[in-house]
């Protein structure tokens, strides 16, 4: 192995080693380089942007004549618009004009030129002219991949093991990732709440995360090491560092089969309290995963990244399939099939919908269902008809408030009546819950309660809105503090509401796969952890270890601290003393 040592530090969210060559992965909306160039380089870009242009047209051309041989002229139609775009004089004269004007590198000027003609044309009221604008956004990523040599390859069509380097890697992204053959990811932006972080430890990959510009000073084919444990990753590692590195996954080995001759076991403490352990997937292909960790069922499916890199909206059927086959392939255990939670970070690629200049507070999850019945209730029919098996629960994210839950229960009764009329099977009682994840609904959870089954704590949402926390943020991703006074007080009023009215408390957000913050949960009275299929074991490891009378005794020391930090250092204490190899 050629090359000095160099190490590139950032943050560990998923723990474990890696070692492989580079994929770096650059998303097709990456913004393009902006550069000064002299005049005598204007040529040059003129030749580039021509040359382009041609690449483009004949790569439209190729695709027209593939979708015209498999499934006819009339669909491959579709692309003459985007032939339009690459002939467009208006377009490229303008382009050519403010390249010799302001003189920056032809990518940004096309980039900058293109944009606008889109947003443009996008806020005209007419139909015709806004589906223009998503032509004109798709050349364009088109021509600036060709004018910055980048190849179309996404992380769908990785086909050798490799280390995933990338800026950032989106819910989109992972919709459609060649799950085989990612060793680890690394990227330049994140924190433990990012998507990356979740989806990484969900799949058992290590990953790191906050490397700042790892994707521009790696190269494919170089050669890294990751280590999802302590947030690094070295390219070229020496002899010296791999002995290192073979010595410490011997010992994770040895973790990992004591981790895995517990799966058939229960969770239970020392002193005989039962916590229900479930996993949270994101697709049907993470079920074997769950089965694997030994989890008591599904405590969290995320059906949003069913909707995500599809042309069209999935049809009721469809749907009903796939719900199906995820209730079929658990039983006899159950699973709680959320909602679509789209907006925040997650979007439909067809959707058209408006950009919102702060999507985490606008038009999202149970608010974006509501705005669109047609799509919200051919959901609740599938999840509805799925239901008839007898282990399905439904559950409504990011309930702000009575009003919205109720507006949520109406439809879902429509949808009862009208399969009621069609004769169609579905369980009358299905335990409905809901999300808590806003301040808000904690406030008024003692309402919430009477009005459904269960509450799942949402706290990675409930952390961010809480604390005012973007936790896709790396610049502030110290602040995002789990152990922060006030968020433990938002749990512990909503176990108490819970509690109170009859009703069971699940956590499913990062903070139920955290071992550290294991003793707290059980102290705070949770009934249920969802983690990701790749942490279960290990929570299932620190339950078993834990004393309940410990746990409580942890709760009345941290009530008297203010400090998040103080407060977490006594947690890690505790989990420490219980279970100290699954720390290191």
């Amino acid at each position: 192995m050629s090359g000095q040592e160099v190490r590139f530090h950032g943050v560990g969210v998923a723990p474990g080693i890696a070692r492989g060559i580079v994929f770096l992965h650059h998303p097709d909306d990456e913004e393009p380089p902006k550069r000064r160039i002299d005049d005598s380089e204007v040529a040059r870009e003129i030749a580039r942007f021509e040359t382009a242009l041609i690449a483009t047209r004949a790569q439209i051309l190729e695709m027209q004549q593939r979708i015209a041989e498999a499934i006819g002229a009339k669909d491959a139609s579709i692309f003459d618009a985007h032939l339009l775009v690459v002939e467009d004089r208006t377009l490229i004269d303008e382009v050519l004009r403010n390249l010799e004007r302001e003189k920056f590198n032809v990518e940004f000027v096309f980039a900058e030129v293109a944009n606008r003609y889109a947003r443009t044309l996008s806020e005209i009221d007419d139909p015709y002219l806004r589906e223009r604008a998503f032509d004109i956004h798709d050349v364009t990523r088109r021509v600036i991949r060709n004018l910055l040599g980048r190849s179309t390859k996404t992380l769908s069509t990785i086909d050798l093991p490799q280390v995933v380097v990338a800026h950032n890697i989106t819910p989109s992204d992972t919709a459609t990732l060649n799950r085989q053959m990612v060793l680890g990811f690394a990227t330049d932006v994140g924190s433990r709440t990012s998507h990356t972080a979740i989806m990484a430890r969900s799949l058992n990959i290590p990953a790191v995360v906050g490397l700042k510009d790892v994707s521009q000073r790696l190269r494919p084919g170089d050669h890294v090491l990751l280590d999802g444990t302590n947030g690094m990753v070295i390219l070229n590692p020496s002899d010296h560092t791999l002995w290192e590195y073979g010595e410490i996954e011997l010992k994770l080995e040895h973790v990992e089969e004591v981790l895995t001759s517990l799966r058939d076991t229960s969770s239970t403490t020392v002193d005989g309290r039962h916590v229900i352990l479930s996993a949270n997937i994101e697709l049907p292909e993470d079920v074997p995963l769950v089965l694997e960790a030994g989890a008591e069922g599904i405590g969290l499916y995320r059906t949003e990244f069913f909707f995500l890199n599809k042309n069209d909206l999935p049809s009721e059927e469809e749907q009903y399939a796939t719900y199906r086959t995820v209730a079929e392939s658990i039983l006899p255990q159950s699973v709680i099939i959320r909602t679509l939670d789209l907006g925040g970070d997650k979007f439909l690629s067809h959707s058209h919908l408006p950009t919102e200049i702060n999507p985490f507070l606008g038009c999202r999850a149970i608010r974006f269902c509501l705005d669109r019945p047609d799509i919200f209730k051919a959901q609740l029919r599938a999840i509805l008809r799925t239901s008839a098996l007898g282990n399905v629960r439904i559950m409504f994210p990011m309930i702000s408030g009575l009003s919205e839950l109720r507006q949520a229960k109406e439809v879902l009764e429509t949808c009862k009546a009208e399969l009621r009329e069609e004769g169609a099977a579905f369980a009358e009682e299905i335990e409905l819950g809901i999300m808590i994840e806003v301040p808000s609904a904690v406030l008024v959870a003692d309402a919430l309660a009477r009005e459904v089954d269960f509450f799942s704590i949402g706290t990675n949402d409930l952390i961010q809105y809480t604390i005012a926390v973007d936790r896709v943020n790396e610049r502030i991703a110290h602040l995002y503090e789990p152990t922060h006074p006030a968020i433990l007080r938002l749990i512990e009023m909503t176990v108490s509401a819970a509690h109170a009215n009859g009703i069971w408390v699940g956590v499913c957000g990062e903070m139920a796969g955290e071992i550290t913050l294991t003793p707290l949960l059980l102290a705070l009275g949770v009934d249920e952890l969802s983690a990701s299929a790749g942490l279960v074991p290990r929570v299932k490891k620190a339950v078993q270890t834990l004393d309940n009378k410990e746990c409580s005794r942890l709760l009345e020391e941290i009530r008297g601290l203010d400090s998040a930090t103080e407060i977490l250092a006594r947690c890690e204490e505790v989990a420490r003393r219980h279970y100290a190899e699954l720390l290191n």
